[in-house]
């Protein structure tokens, strides 16, 4: 009596303990996938027109995104700005929404890495000096002197994420059902102070 009670008992245990196992596996995995993007620090700094924003990222290519690019598959990566000022009587204020996509490739026949945005173009001998410039963004112009109110407080945004949408057709297939390609960062979010003009 007592031995078919401890058996059923037993096996529950040893199904218990190898269910918890697997849970725990499964969890360390998609942990290893998750790639995120870091936003160090993020800052609004006058410019003539209005403002630029300056902005430091931290992340590491995982070895599948690597390989692609070593592939020739270029990668796009897209920084997004927001701008807005809550108000009680409406809907927030939004009057920034700007994005701006940076393009990393590899050409095999000058084995230079390029980085894109814009018209701008820069060449560079390793992929690890060529990331060091996508995660920094600098002088990139956001906010017009017309847009905002001088001396009225802003909720400013800034997020950067690899950019699937603007892969080639064959990979984008192949990148929404890849935990590979997920990479991305939260928003950033930090107070502004629009400046009054200077008479």
């Amino acid at each position: 009596m007592t031995i078919k009670r401890f058996f059923p008992l037993r096996l529950a245990l040893v199904v218990w303990t190898a269910l918890a196992l697997w849970l725990d596996m499964g969890a360390a995995a998609v942990s290893a996938h998750a790639e995120t993007i870091s936003v160090q620090r993020a800052s609004l700094q006058a410019d003539n027109n209005g403002w630029s924003l300056d902005a430091h990222f931290d992340f590491d290519l995982n070895s599948a995104l690597e390989e692609a690019v070593n592939r020739s598959v270029p990668l796009y990566f897209t920084v997004d700005f927001m701008l807005s000022r809550p108000r009680w009587y409406w809907l927030d204020e939004e009057p920034v929404n700007a994005s701006q996509s940076i393009r990393l490739s590899y050409q095999p026949l000058t084995n230079e890495y390029r980085v894109s945005t814009g018209g701008l173009q820069l060449r560079f001998a390793s992929l690890a000096e060529a990331l060091a410039v996508i995660k920094h963004v600098t002088s990139w112009h956001v906010i017009d002197r017309n847009q905002v109110h001088g001396g009225e407080t802003y909720d400013a945004s800034v997020r950067m994420q690899l950019d699937i949408a603007l892969m080639p057709k064959p990979f984008q297939i192949d990148a929404v059902n890849n935990r590979d390609w997920n990479l991305s960062s939260d928003w950033k979010r930090f107070s502004f102070t629009a400046t009054e003009r200077a008479k």
